[in-house]
């Protein structure tokens, strides 16, 4: 019994050892044929119906294992991060320029960034044509688009710029030149994503020979640009260039790049460009307000040559005092420091007039030009009108200011429109009393009634109706400005007045000076100008506002077609407006002897310029 129970013991251990040798048998396949099938699901792509919660980092077994892996982790935060990159582009699109041929660097981006600002009511980005190759580009003109009330343009928005910077945003305009560097433009864009891509793809370890060419074509268009500043300097096999640059490009975007590295790039792009712009746009104000503001070499020469000539030849200026001071006549007065100017006023006037032996004209210049205003009128001299040339620096005036002082003129600019799509840019130049001008009662204390023209004037009609006028004791017939009223001038702070009546406009005005010295009109204007002076205010804005508040109930309104304004700014007036005109007055930056004059509107003002002279020639005057 003992020995058989041992036994059946010994036979029960035994196959207890089998059944654990067959699990280990079956486990070791088990693993046998699953180290088998894992790397053939990978490889067949399997695991990419198996979804999990989050990013799970793999280590595949080959480069391009990696690759696809890598794809797939990031798709949902590349499609997050790639819309900053969409918001950068829509920026930029804005900053180029208003016409220009745009290609796409990225179809995918760009047309997410349209579809998304059109939902968002953003300004769309000008229109553009999908074509990576160069050969078969296609033009697109980009006009200015309204889209949910907001005005969209390709560049600043011309009421922002007028109201900033005035005319010189006209002449901008009117005055482009067609662009000679819009491959050279081109090829700065391709650079700059091409830079933008570049780290990304240069941290790929499996990408070495895409990574050399980007590096490649980086250098070579650095090289290009930096000795190529116009599309005639470029290399006669550019377009090679433009095409391996778009397909290296093109390849690029095809591997996930790391969005935060372009979304950065792209800002640095943006930012350098907005600085760019706004660098160039306040050195071209500059040197257009340097051009309007300073006096063209030709004249100074023209100056400087008669002032010589006056002193050589010993002239004698044979002066009709007795004309002068004759209140039965018809006295014109001129404050200028311009010949040219001046003697196209006296020349124009003398034209048109039906007798010209009754028109006495008086030039008030200053010590400067003084001797060389007085030698042009004695070679030119104007059929039978008398002409006397004033220095104010060495008149006899008390204790008055005598320092010469033209028509000042203040540009306006306000914003009228109710909403932002339907408004509209008024600028508007106003020209008005200087010092000089209250002056005029003492310099002319015989005569009663002068007319007063500024230098920027050229008349079409004969004036002698202007002295029939009744002006209903009035001091000043002028024509009135109502599309500005005194309530919209901000700089108006100080005195009552009217904030709805019509501003008064300097260029042709008929002066009552027996009215005005009995108004005591240049005493009342001083009184304001101490009132107003000081407190950090500039002299110009005292003396507009001085000006305004002394003639307020003063002014006899003119009938519109005695005077025209706006021929030194506005582009677009009227032919026949301007021909039904009495005078035409260039008040604004663009004067018609300056080579910024508005080129229509120049004949004009040519056309009674006595071309003849010599020293006109020896100057190179020729306006």
């Amino acid at each position: 019994m003992k020995g058989g129970g041992v036994g059946g013991g010994g036979g029960g251990s035994g196959g207890g050892g089998k059944r654990r040798w067959k699990v280990l048998v079956i486990g070791v396949l088990v693993l046998v044929i699953l180290s088998m099938l894992v790397p053939l699901a990978f490889l067949l792509g399997l695991h990419n119906s198996f979804h999990s919660p989050g990013i799970v980092t793999v280590q595949p077994s080959s480069p391009n294992q990696f690759e696809r892996s890598r794809i797939n982790a990031t798709k949902h935060s590349q499609t997050d991060l790639s819309k900053r990159v969409d918001q950068v582009l829509q920026k930029i699109n804005p900053v180029l320029p208003k016409k220009i041929d745009i290609n796409v660097v990225s179809r995918d981006m760009n047309t997410t960034s349209i579809s998304d600002s059109k939902k968002k009511g953003l300004p769309v980005s000008p229109a553009v044509v999908a074509n990576p190759s160069p050969a078969n580009k296609t033009k697109t003109e980009v006009p200015p688009k309204v889209v949910q009330g907001a005005i969209v343009n390709a560049d600043e928005t011309q009421s922002t710029c007028q109201v900033k910077y005035g005319s010189y945003c006209l002449w901008r305009e009117e005055n482009k030149e067609p662009m000679k560097d819009a491959k050279v433009k081109h090829m700065k864009d391709l650079l700059f994503v091409a830079r933008a891509y570049y780290p990304s793809i240069a941290k790929m370890p499996s990408q070495s020979k895409l990574t050399r060419d980007m590096k490649q074509n980086i250098q070579e268009f650095e090289r290009i640009l930096s000795e190529s500043s116009a599309d005639a300097d470029l290399p006669p096999q550019v377009d090679k260039k433009f095409e391996k640059m778009d397909a290296v490009i093109s390849k690029a975007k095809s591997f996930p790049v790391d969005c935060n590295n372009v979304d950065k790039k792209l800002r640095q792009i943006l930012d350098l460009t907005e600085d760019e712009a706004s660098f160039h746009m306040k050195q071209s104000v500059f040197l257009y307000q340097l051009a309007v503001h300073t006096m063209p070499k030709s004249l100074h020469c023209l100056s400087m040559r008669l002032t010589v000539e006056y002193f050589k030849s010993g002239s004698v200026d044979v002066e009709d005092n007795e004309k002068f001071s004759d209140p039965s006549l018809l006295h014109f007065v001129i404050i200028s420091d311009n010949i040219l100017a001046s003697s196209v006023v006296i020349n124009s006037t003398v034209l048109h007039a039906r007798d010209s032996k009754n028109f006495v004209f008086h030039v008030l210049t200053d010590e400067q030009n003084y001797f060389a205003m007085k030698q042009w009128f004695i070679r030119n001299p104007c059929k039978q009108a008398a002409i006397q040339v004033l220095n104010i620096e060495k008149l006899e005036l008390d204790n008055s200011d005598r320092t010469l002082s033209l028509p000042a003129e203040f540009r306006v600019s306000f914003l009228s429109g109710a909403n932002l799509a339907s408004q509209e840019n008024r600028t508007y130049y106003l020209s008005l009393f200087t010092q000089s001008h209250y002056l005029l009662p003492k310099i002319f204390h015989k005569l009663k009634k002068v007319v007063f023209l500024d230098h920027d004037v050229v008349v079409q009609r004969d004036l002698s109706p202007l002295w029939e006028l009744n002006m209903e004791g009035k001091v000043n017939g002028a024509v009135k400005e109502c599309a500005v009223r005194l309530g919209q001038l901000k700089s108006l702070k100080r005195g009552s007045f009217d904030t709805n009546a019509c501003l008064w406009m300097s260029g042709l005005n008929v002066i009552d000076l027996a009215r005005w010295r009995e108004l005591g009109v240049s005493e009342t204007y001083q009184k304001f100008y101490k009132q107003m002076n000081g407190g950090g205010i500039s002299r110009e804005a005292v003396a507009l506002q001085a000006s305004l508040l002394t003639f307020q109930d003063k002014i006899y309104a003119l009938d519109d077609k005695w005077a025209l304004s706006g021929l030194g700014y506005d582009y677009y007036i009227n032919t026949q407006t301007i021909k039904n005109a009495a005078t035409l007055h260039y008040n604004g930056n663009m004067k018609p002897w300056l080579e910024l004059g508005i080129p229509q509107y120049k004949n004009y003002w040519r056309k009674h310029l006595n071309r003849e002279d010599r020293f006109l020639s020896d100057c190179n005057v020729n306006p």
